[in-house]
């Protein structure tokens, strides 16, 4: 017998996830890591560095400079964090930095519920009718698909680390959630879906992705043309002119650039496979599920939409040569795709994405509570001797609040794998219930027990500490050709002095001069510098920043 659709729902799978165990879900992954911690190296380092100047003056707003060198990409992201910086100068500009960037990431995580509520809600999404009824209601059956995929963004690992930072990625993300949403909103809400559109492709372009914009505008024409939905159709000319908008965006705001940075070989394949199968579990797997099991509607909207969006950021992958940050912009997609695996899925595959999410969160959590116990208690002493020989220099200290919001999420993840475990569940959202709860309480964990190792592991706080030995806080300037961009933005805004990244150590005026090096050789310098001494991060073993004095 073939069915029209291969989803066979009772009314009893239909079943919401309260609102306010799915709210405290949210809460559990948005809020850790956005309080108490120093901006870390890299990314997010960089991209607060530009902010803080922007907000200070100390850079131009349309052209956000940091050390003489130019960002890279568009100036949104920037803009953003300077104007909460300057709008709440009663928090540490870190902190207020962060702030918009969380609204942000609950952005995401509400229009991947709405986007899947409507995509379900179309009707070729619909599970099969009964003869003699009992089948989930339309509402409820989009409802439960709807709190699935956002249990399944939450439990993506690519998003873990990279969604809570403050980088221009994650604008990028909440316009891809953004086009997503307006796509699926158009046949039920053409107004609201139009203008998502018209918002989500100038976002991405004024945040260095027009080309990313370009192609979602482009495909994403095909498929209103192809769409059976009058409201969808007419919207052709919205999503039109939302591409052209991009387009002169990107033009203005000086964001077109070529990218691309793919090597053709062999290892390329293997090295995108192999970030996608752990950057998107368990997404991915569903996702492929829903692919084969809903392969007679790759037309539709339900399938068409998601796919577009994920198939788009995947080669945006593949063309930076297997970047993690272009593929975390596919993750909402993914996720919504993902959704629609779980009216089709099995009982053997519920219970061992069940046991896998049991066993791998279990030992994690475990594994973080047995680190946190001998930094504090000196027992097991192996464990402490490992912190201590990657962490050179550190001091552990003791902060009861952490450790009692540890204690409340270790208690919570227990209680709801007794839940899961304890009778059989008819929910459709049950099988993504220990993945993400795993996923928020090892993220919690990490922020709470082990902050301080992870703090002073990836920020550049002791590094500047170091410097302040050897540099008064009067000097001019120091000269630093080549620094990477993250130290440049500690020195600025952590350490107040004015960096100089851009003139060469023979024509510099600055009174110190910073180069990195292989640790125990120097570079040539010009005479008239003075080698002071080797600073080190706290995670630097085969380098080490050399600091020089001119001679006067």
């Amino acid at each position: 017998m073939n069915l029209p659709s291969p989803a066979i729902v009772p009314e009893r799978g239909a079943q919401r996830l309260p609102r306010l165990a799915l709210l405290l879900f949210c809460a559990a992954y948005v809020l850790p890591g956005l309080f108490g911690r120093d901006p870390w190296r890299n990314a997010d380092l960089t991209a607060y560095g530009f902010m803080a100047q922007i907000a200070s003056g100390h850079s131009p707003w349309l052209h956000p400079m940091m050390g003489g060198l130019s960002a890279d990409g568009g100036a949104l992201p920037y803009w953003l964090g300077a104007i909460a910086i300057k709008a709440l100068p009663f928090l540490d500009p870190a902190l207020a930095a962060r702030m918009p960037f969380g609204l942000m990431l609950i952005g995401v995580l509400t229009l991947v519920w709405y986007s899947t509520f409507h995509l379900a809600r179309t009707d070729a999404a619909q599970p099969v009718a009964f003869a003699f009824g009992g089948e989930a209601h339309a509402a409820d059956y989009a409802r439960a698909l709807a709190d699935g995929a956002v249990l399944a963004l939450v439990a993506s690992l690519g998003l873990l680390r990279l969604g809570h930072e403050t980088t221009p990625e994650l604008v990028q993300l909440l316009a891809m959630s953004l086009f997503v949403y307006g796509m699926a909103a158009l046949p039920f809400k053409p107004l609201k879906g139009r203008l998502s559109l018209m918002l989500a492709l100038p976002m991405l372009a004024a945040s260095a992705a027009p080309a990313l914009a370009v192609g979602l505008g482009t495909l994403g024409c095909w498929i209103l043309w192809r769409s059976s939905y009058d409201p969808a159709r007419e919207s052709r000319p919205w999503l039109a002119l939302a591409t052209l908008i991009s387009v002169a965006c990107g033009w203005a705001l000086h964001t077109w650039a070529w990218r691309v940075t793919a090597h053709l070989d062999t290892g390329l394949p293997v090295r995108v496979a192999s970030l996608l199968v752990w950057f998107g579990w368990p997404a991915w797997p569903l996702g492929l599920w829903t692919l084969w099991r809903w392969r007679r509607y790759w037309t539709r909207r339900h399938v068409s939409v998601p796919l577009l969006a994920f198939g788009i950021t995947l080669v945006s992958c593949i063309a930076l040569d297997g970047s993690d940050r272009a593929l975390m912009l596919g993750l909402p997609a993914l996720a919504v795709l993902a959704s629609f695996a779980l009216p089709t899925f099995s009982r053997s595959g519920s219970a061992m994405v069940d046991w896998f999410s049991v066993f791998f969160f279990t030992s994690a959590a475990l594994f973080i509570w047995l680190y946190y116990v001998a930094i504090q208690t000196g027992w097991p002493p192996q464990l402490l001797v490992n912190v201590k020989d990657l962490l050179i220099g550190y001091q552990p200290g003791f902060n009861l609040f952490e450790l009692v919001l540890a204690l409340v999420g270790t208690s919570a993840w227990m209680a709801l794998v007794r839940w899961r475990t304890a009778r059989h569940q008819h929910a459709l959202w049950k099988s993504l219930v220990l993945p993400a709860g795993g996923v928020a309480l090892c993220w919690l964990l990490a922020v709470t027990l082990m902050l301080p190792e992870v703090d002073f592991a990836l920020s550049n706080r002791s590094l500047v500490q170091k410097l302040r030995q050897h540099i008064p806080s009067e000097a001019r300037c120091i000269a630093a050709p080549g620094q990477a961009l993250s130290t440049i933005a500690s020195l600025e805004v952590d350490g107040h002095w004015r960096v100089d990244a851009v003139t060469p150590l023979q024509q510099s005026s600055c009174d110190f001069a910073l180069q990195l090096s292989p640790d125990g050789v120097r570079p040539q310098v010009p005479e008239f510098w003075q080698w002071v001494a080797a600073v080190k991060g706290p995670r630097d073993r085969l380098q080490a920043n050399q600091l020089y004095r001119r001679i006067p």
